[in-house]
């Protein structure tokens, strides 16, 4: 009798024989069935490498079930008390609607600097940044087609065409009403913006850095505040800031109102509707979404 190894069915001392004497079984059919069952057995690392994953996609799927009805609702609370309006002014929206006309006077062939409460925008247009800007979409439109990033290409053509259209199209006195506009209009629309970057893609750096969180903190608080403003100035003509700003001149309504002729009703109107379009936009983005996420969950359990 050998003691060179044991029985793969009944763990009996091996004997120099094809058969197992105290089971019965031949040594090189049970070896290989033991062999067939540690392949056909995933590794445990494995299961729960998939268990991590489909983990993963619930909780993406839950947030993005919760989080921009959340900071939309978080958002509009403190912009309805005192102290939290005065943050949400001062730390959030300023920045965005001073970025607001700093964007709109780039598409329109201006020079602009956003700062705190202040964006000065030369007093004619650039052809050098025209050029610039221009070049800069283009390479990014290609850049993200040779990507096969197909959404992001499609982006920057679209703004590429905007701003052709803005410095081609638009006349001097067109542009600047644009450009004043594009303060509280740019809190509503890159305020959309910002919260729409929850639903970046998993390779995305927005994602991978956790700054969706913060961008849709700030395009919340953005859009909460402007938005209730004009929405209230509809049945209300006192809550719009007419006047001086300290140190600025004329305020953008002022501006609007006394140096370009637009009438109240029609000024409430316009930020009323852009922002109803922009939470249009906003509720087909959540919609999309949510349908992405699930269908990702899915994939990943049929994977599992």
């Amino acid at each position: 009798m050998s003691t060179a190894g044991t029985c793969p069915r009944c763990g009996a001392p091996r004997v120099q024989a094809a058969d197992c004497p105290r089971c019965g079984v031949i040594y090189a059919k049970a070896e290989a069935h033991a062999l067939a069952a540690a392949v056909a057995t995933p590794p445990a690392e494995t299961a729960e490498a998939w268990s991590g994953e489909t983990s993963d996609e619930t909780l993406e799927f839950r947030l993005r079930i919760f989080a921009i009805p959340l900071a939309v609702l978080v958002a509009a609370l403190l912009v309805w008390s005192g102290l939290g309006h005065f943050f949400v002014r001062t730390f959030a929206s300023m920045w965005v609607h001073e970025t607001g006309h700093a964007v709109a006077a780039w598409l329109c062939g201006y020079l602009a600097f956003p700062g705190p409460w202040f964006t000065p925008v030369a007093n004619s247009r650039s052809p050098l940044l025209v050029l610039v800007v221009a070049a800069g979409l283009g390479y990014g439109a290609f850049r993200s087609w040779r990507a096969e990033r197909k959404t992001w290409a499609a982006l920057f053509a679209g703004i590429l065409c905007l701003q052709l259209g803005c410095t081609l199209l638009l006349g001097p006195r067109a542009a600047r009403q644009l450009i004043i506009f594009a303060g509280d209009g740019g809190c509503l629309v890159l305020g959309t913006l910002l919260m729409a970057t929850v639903y970046a893609s998993p390779e995305s750096a927005i994602r991978r850095g956790w700054l969706r969180w913060g961008f849709l903190a700030i395009g919340a608080a953005s859009f909460a505040d402007v938005f209730a403003l004009w929405w209230g100035a509809r049945s209300d003509y006192d809550l719009i800031p007419f006047g001086q700003n300290e140190g600025s001149g004329l305020s953008d309504p002022s501006v609007l109102t006394e140096l370009f002729g637009w009438t109240t009703g029609a000024l409430v109107r316009r930020y009323v509707v852009l922002g109803v379009v922009c939470l249009v936009g906003l509720a087909a983005v959540y919609v999309w979404g949510l349908w992405r996420a699930r269908n990702d969950g899915a994939g990943a359990t049929a994977q599992e």
